[in-house]
This record gives structure tokens, C-alpha cells and sequence, in this order.
């Protein structure tokens, strides 16, 4: 496995399946923590994060196909495709089962990942996460729009590029204070998605990708059909209180869903908790782990909780529990 440094510092390492190359982090030693990174994202979002969970877990940040050190090529961007190559990435470490935690589109990926592994999957948390309801922010629904690629493409350009994203960190530095914070929070990741969007072949990917989960109403993939299923697998649900990219009240449908999930919302965080405050985040993930028994898989009754499918009518929605910050 060949080896570099991300920006940050941290050593990257890569494994090649079935002809595609796959870069990930990996550190620490413990129980297995799986970090699934967002749309047009890599594995640096979970920066924050990972030398506290390290001291702790195990922890995999892998970079997703199509974005980040991953190659880039004309394949599989399903949300079936990812949780195959996330099997794959655990079976070439050599780690068995793993707590699945996901944010954004990554949440999806955790989801299927549960969903087809369950005997892989001891529990799963859910980031700010696609999949609980329709809506999302129009900027994404325009990757669909005819010409988009082109007209990124321009906006990329040498100059172009550099003027936007340094607009784009300042608003985020300078922006941090009153009723504008919760516009601004985020801007240094969008800076960091614009830039990774000079490579066309990472804006094949997303484009492609966005296809497959969103159309013009919103979200097409949702969890509610097979939300009975994580009666078998304990679940968390963490939220920014003022996310501006998926609608913090899509936590609450997860507690509609599935009645035993545990949810925080963040009272002072935006669509990335996880950086806006990575030490509660670490805590909440820490509680959750040591506090909930590890998803025993049994063949026969996930048999029986297929066949007897949604058996009962969904909750009312819920209110969440939130956890304020400093």
C-alpha cells in the first residue's frame, strides 16, 4: 500500500479492488470505527475527529470513489455500489465488523452498508443525513441541470477558481458572529468542494452520483421502507441546529421511524457538527458506542422481520433532544 500525506498532514494510504484505487486513513486500535464523508467531501471533513477517536477506536476514514485520492473513473456511483466497496475495503484490512458512522451522503452509504452487511455492522450513526425526507438544498439539485458540467468547468478555471474560493473562506472567517453565522459556518468546506472541482473527472462523478439519489423534487433514496429493519442494530441520529443543507428537522423523522433511535441536535452547529464541534461530537459517538450492545446478527430473525415487513403504522414525529455547546 502506497503511501502520501492530505493536506493536513496525515498519512494517506491505498488499497486497488477490482482495478480501482481507494485511498483511506487509518489509526488507532480498538473496536472498528468506519467515517463515511458527504457529497463532493473527502475523508480531511473528519479531521476534527480522528485523533480523538484514535486514542479509542480504530478508526477508517476512507476517501469515497470519485472523490478525495480515490481514482475517478467511469463506474458504480449507486449507493449499493459504495457499500460494496466498503465491504471490500474492511475484508482487505482484515477487520470483520465495525461501527458505520455516516454524514450527508455518507449517512446513505451507512444505511445500505447496514442494510446489506448487517452481520458486518455493529451499530450506526447517522450525520446530518440524506435519506430522511425529500428535501435538500437547491445548489445540489442544479448538478442535474443540463450545461452544468460546463459551466463548473469555466468557474474552475486558474483565477476564476482562486478568487471564488478565496471569497469563500473569507466570508467563512469573517462572517462567524450574528444572524449570518449560520450562512457563513460552512463556506470554507464549499471552498474546498469548488476547489476539488477543477479535476473534471471528479465532476463526472458527482454529477453522476447526484443522478442517482436526487432528482428535481428532492431526495429520491429514503430509509422509511426499511426503517424496521434497525429494531435488529442500534442507531444514532446527530444534527447541526442549523444546517442549511438538509433540514435539522429530518431528525425527528428518524424518531419516527425508528422509535428507539437516539438523537442530538446541536444547538450552534451547521451541516458538518462534527467539525463545528468535535469534541461533543467525539463524546456523543463515545457514549454511543459504550453504552449500546453491539448488533448480534441472526439470520433467522432478520428472516422474520423481512417477512413480516412494517408491521406496525409509523410513529408521530417526534421532538428531538438538544445538546447545547459552548
Amino acid at each position: 500500500m502506497a503511501e502520501q500525506a492530505d493536506r493536513t498532514g496525515r498519512e494517506v494510504q491505498y488499497v486497488t479492488l477490482h482495478g480501482k484505487r481507494r485511498a483511506f486513513v487509518i489509526k488507532g486500535s480498538g473496536p472498528a470505527v468506519l467515517l463515511l464523508h458527504g457529497l463532493a467531501c473527502d475523508h480531511t471533513t473528519w479531521s476534527p475527529v480522528i485523533d480523538r477517536l484514535a486514542e479509542k477506536y480504530t478508526v477508517i476514514a476512507p476517501d469515497l470513489l470519485g472523490h478525495g485520492f480515490s481514482d475517478k473513473p467511469r463506474a458504480d456511483y449507486t449507493l449499493g455500489g459504495y457499500a460494496n466497496g466498503m465491504r471490500d475495503l474492511l475484508t482487505v484490512l482484515g477487520i470483520d465488523k465495525v461501527t458505520v458512522v455516516g454524514h450527508s451522503f455518507g449517512g446513505g452509504v451507512a444505511m445500505q452498508f447496514a442494510y446489506q452487511f448487517p452481520e458486518r455492522t455493529h451499530r450506526m450513526m447517522l450525520v446530518a443525513t440524506g435519506g430522511l425526507g425529500p428535501e435538500v438544498t437547491p445548489l445540489i439539485k442544479l448538478i442535474q441541470v443540463p450545461g452544468w458540467f460546463r459551466v463548473m468547468g469555466a468557474l474552475t478555471l486558474p483565477g476564476v477558481r482562486h478568487v471564488e474560493t478565496f471569497a469563500l473562506r473569507t466570508a467563512a472567517e469573517y462572517g462567524d458572529f450574528g444572524p449570518l453565522r449560520k450562512y457563513t459556518r460552512d463556506l470554507d468546506e464549499v471552498a474546498d468542494i469548488v476547489e476539488s472541482w477543477k479535476d473534471r473527472r471528479t465532476r463526472f462523478a458527482i454529477r453522476h452520483l447526484v443522478r442517482a439519489v436526487i432528482d428535481w423534487r428532492g431526495q429520491i433514496v429514503t430509509m422509511a421502507d426499511r426503517a424496521y429493519l434497525t429494531d435488529a442494530m442500534p442507531m444514532a441520529v446527530v444534527w447541526g441546529g442549523e444546517d442549511q443543507v438538509i433540514p435539522v428537522r429530518h431528525a425527528s423523522n428518524a424518531a419516527a421511524l425508528a422509535p428507539d433511535v437516539r438523537i442530538e441536535v446541536l444547538a450552534d452547529a451547521g451541516h458538518f457538527p462534527h467539525k463545528d464541534h468535535p469534541e461533543d461530537f467525539a463524546r456523543i459517538l463515545d457514549d454511543f458506542i459504550t453504552s449500546s450492545e453491539p448488533a448480534a446478527y441472526s439470520r433467522a430473525r432478520f428472516r422474520r422481520m423481512l417477512r413480516s415487513g412494517l408491521s406496525a403504522p409509523v410513529a408521530p414525529v417526534a421532538t428531538a433532544t438538544t445538546a447545547t455547546t459552548a
